[in-house]
């Protein structure tokens, strides 16, 4: 599959990004520590519909934070996709975003719903949403993994990450074939842990501005994902929004796990005539 790989710079850091494909944009953001490599089977798959915009976020990969910069916020990522995406199209752009990338994607369409048609937002840890002693579980549960990073190392710490978010290695397409991580995927994991799974933890999304924005936004749910944080998150979210969830095959992971299912519903929601944006314009 053909893509392009380029650069750009944003305030405080240097993006690398691909694309690849033809037809309506499609933005996609990785959840975890996820670079753009993490999502090239489901990019793959989407390109013959659509130009597949997939990046490395700020801190992962190939994406260098200048050392005069400060830790990121889901702010700075949502202003860098706001920047990435200004610079390469001056369309409205399809966005699916997963996790961390799900909690990007609602702050960019509160921000800048001008540049969303269509937000599909995957499980994102909204934790504001839930009730208090949900609230209460989930830091508990964060606490965890960041102790396990903090004594055993990233690599126990995603261990304990895996439990927590009911991800199972084994619910996974015949063909995706699970690699031994190695120095790229640990330093990628260390930042994570360090920066962006804290910054998940202290974000508080702008309701009113995601209401506002809501005819955009699609809030997604895994079919196997069963009573996770993430997944009560998307259904609260989705009942202050007035939506309706949508679910998808697999887990909190599967857009990694089952590229080719998940690639076809995707396709099926993005492709939807009832778009409830193209309603509301």
């Amino acid at each position: 599959m053909h893509q392009k790989a380029d650069v750009i710079q944003v305030p405080g850091a240097t993006l690398r990004y691909n694309i690849r494909g033809a037809g309506p944009l499609l933005l996609l953001v990785a959840g975890g520590d996820g670079d753009a490599e993490a999502s090239a089977a489901l990019a793959d798959r989407l390109a013959g519909r659509y130009t597949v915009l997939t990046y490395d976020r700020r801190g992962l990969s190939g994406s260098v934070i200048d050392a005069s910069a400060g830790p990121p916020t889901i702010g700075t990522h949502a202003d860098d996709v706001h920047r990435l995406l200004a610079a390469v199209t001056d369309e409205p752009a399809l966005v699916f975003a997963s996790s961390i990338g799900a909690m990007i994607g609602l702050e960019l369409v509160a921000r800048h719903p001008e540049q969303v048609r269509r937000l599909v937002a995957h499980e994102p840890p909204a934790t504001q949403f839930l009730p208090e002693a949900e609230r209460e579980a989930a830091r508990r549960d964060q606490r965890e993994v960041e102790e396990a990073f903090r004594v055993e190392g990233a690599f126990a710490a995603l261990r304990r990450f895996l439990v927590v978010a009911g991800i199972d290695p084994a619910d996974r397409e015949e063909e995706v074939v699970l690699t031994p991580p190695g120095p790229d995927r640990l330093a990628n994991l260390t930042f994570f842990l360090t920066h962006d799974a804290p910054a998940v933890r202290r974000h508080r999304l702008d309701e009113a501005a995601l209401k506002a924005a809501a005819p955009r936004i699609v809030p997604a749910v895994g079919a196997s994902s069963g009573p996770i944080m993430p997944y009560r998150c998307a259904l609260r979210l989705a009942a202050r929004l007035g939506l309706s969830p949508v679910e998808f095959p697999g887990g909190h992971n599967a857009a990694l796990f089952r590229p080719k299912a998940f690639s076809g519903r995707l396709r099926e929601i993005l492709d939807d005539p009832s778009d409830q944006h193209e309603k509301a314009i």
